[in-house]
């Protein structure tokens, strides 16, 4: 075909917004679309062998580019499926990337135009209503009729998704229309203009006065703070008020891990709990307090709180504050400019060495020096500015907690806590250019193994780590230690060195003594490759008799 269609219109929009870079896994009512980005050889497709791992990946993707250049372009990252089984796949990823306001960009096909409306017409993959399933997983849905409603479709979606609070956006177009022949106009210049979240100048106002007449006052930076790009006036505020700063896990990496005033993120022990509960005035950027970073809502705080958070909804929804609606960057900005500055005294240095102190005690008293260990064997391994990518595996949440971020950006799914983030969100973001960590247990590898057939075909510089415990470890313990036992926790699995070999992929078996020099190697060895760590590991036990289980109710 040479005549122009309507997938022609999707694909000249999304180069015009600029994509360069589009998730795809075809089927039939999306031939349309993928005929039109076979004839666009300027816009890369990266495909996947299921529709989940696709959605994982181009959230990695879009993770990657914001930890690379945090102060550019909100890298909206478009991801192409088919209609019915093929789009309801991505679901409970695009939950992982609402969760953690990561801007994915979703397109599917639909039935034709007749079938839409809610009626039964027969058509394959026909669904009553399949935006219906999206409208509470996503940002926003767009529905297109006719060739004329792509590009404003298209663009609405991509303001959506790059709007603080960043997040997935839905768009829906027919089989008919994108196979319909056009003579629209060329589409060469769309402009999405995202509205930036401005703070309200008097509750600024408030908000300074509360921070410069505290006595003890502490920061907690969460995701927002990255997502934002603020990590620089964030340390100008922190040093000016000489405030402690805690991050939550998202918020890895926006404060120097061993700045004197880092408390880092041990949020999962109790002395950080109570470190952040103590101050007279506790400023909240970027975080809504949930279930991780409030120790299973065992946080009380005891002072004045001041919460700054771009998604409205999230403001005071679990503790009553001084709530400021605004991009994090805007809003530190402008406190750095409101607050006096501090002469140094000491105090809060020596507060944060007493808390950290504390952690490292409490470590010790559990004999823990296995996992940190191993912790520090893959810190060690890895080149600097190599971005990592976490599953829901008992390595991940350490990480969590004692991962320093600086210089190795941490990824996990720990905003919706689902399997199989790890290998596809890596391979996404080694689409980039840059080669990237992925770390699964044995459990989760098995979500994405399908994915290393991707790594080869794309040639994707990816080294995945698998803690092989035979099952899924956190479960393991979570059941063992409610109930003295276990159920559905152990787990048949592969040679995974083998199957790697079997895809083409070069494998290791390694050990605790021989794993940072295993990992270094892989990582220094372009492509994809595959290091297998046989061992059981142990998570840290609960910090209070009134909290969850370590690392809540998510998964292995």
């Amino acid at each position: 075909m040479t005549m122009r269609i309507g997938g022609d219109l999707v694909v000249e929009t999304l180069r015009a917004l600029g994509a360069r870079t589009v998730f795809g896994l075809p089927g039939q009512h999306a031939l349309g679309l993928f005929e039109a980005l076979r004839r666009a050889p300027d816009l890369r497709v990266v495909g996947a062998r299921v529709e989940n791992n696709l959605a994982f990946a181009a959230d990695g993707h879009a993770r990657a580019r914001m930890a690379a250049d945090p102060a550019g372009p909100v890298p909206v990252t478009p991801m192409v499926v088919s209609t019915g089984p093929g789009a309801l796949l991505t679901l409970s990823s695009l939950q992982e990337s609402r969760a953690a306001s990561v801007p994915v960009l979703g397109i599917s096909s639909q039935v034709p135009v007749a079938g839409l409306g809610g009626g039964r017409h027969g058509y394959l993959h026909e669904l009553p209503d399949q935006q219906a399933s999206f409208r509470d997983v996503v940002k926003s849905v767009h529905v297109v009729r006719a060739i004329s409603q792509i590009p404003g479709a298209l663009r609405a979606a991509w303001e959506s998704a790059a709007t603080p609070p960043f997040g997935p956006a839905w768009v829906e177009i027919p089989q008919d229309v994108l196979l319909a022949p056009t003579e629209f106009p060329r589409i060469t210049d769309v402009r999405a203009t995202p509205a930036a979240v401005q703070p309200l100048p008097e509750l600024l106002h408030e908000a300074a006065r509360l921070l410069a007449a505290a006595e003890r006052p502490v920061i907690l930076a969460g995701g927002g703070v990255a997502r934002a790009g603020a990590a620089g006036p964030l340390r100008e505020l922190a040093e000016a008020l000489r405030a402690p700063v805690l991050t939550t896990f998202g918020g890895k990496g926006v404060f120097d891990w061993e700045h004197p005033l880092s408390g880092q993120s041990w949020l999962e022990d109790w002395h950080s709990t109570e470190f952040l509960a103590d101050a007279d005035v506790l400023l909240v950027v970027g975080s809504g307090l949930g279930e991780l970073t409030s120790n299973y809502h065992c946080f009380t705080p005891r002072g004045r709180l001041v919460h700054i958070e771009a998604d409205a909804g999230e403001l005071e929804a679990n503790h009553p504050a001084l709530g400021v609606h605004a991009d994090a960057r805007a809003a530190l900005t402008a406190l750095v400019e409101r607050v006096p500055r501090r002469e140094p005294d000491g105090r809060a240095e020596r507060a944060v060495a007493e808390l950290r102190e504390k952690v490292r005690a409490r470590l010790a008293e559990q004999d823990l020096d296995l996992e940190q260990r191993v912790l520090a064997e893959v810190r060690a391994a890895l080149p600097e500015g190599t971005q990592t990518f976490w599953d829901m595996t008992i390595l991940g949440y350490w990480a969590w907690s004692a991962w320093n971020a600086d210089a190795a950006p941490m990824h996990s799914a720990q905003g919706a806590g689902g399997l199989g983030f790890a290998l596809p969100a890596a391979l996404g973001a080694a689409a980039t250019g840059s080669p990237a960590l992925a770390v699964s247990g044995d459990g989760g590898a098995m979500y994405g193994i399908a994915e290393l057939a991707t790594a080869v075909q794309h040639r994707l510089d990816v080294t995945w780590l698998v803690v092989d415990d035979g099952g899924y470890g956190i479960l393991r313990e979570y059941l063992t230690g409610a109930f003295g036992q276990t159920t559905g926790t152990e787990l048949a699995r592969p040679d995974f060195v083998a199957l790697a070999g079997a895809f083409g992929v070069p494998a290791v078996r390694t050990s605790v003594e021989s794993l940072r020099a295993d990992l270094a190697a892989a990582l220094a060895t372009p492509g994809p490759s595959v290091v297998v760590l046989p061992h059981r590991l142990r998570m840290f036990a609960p910090t209070h008799v009134g909290s969850a289980t370590p690392a809540g109710q998510a998964e292995s």
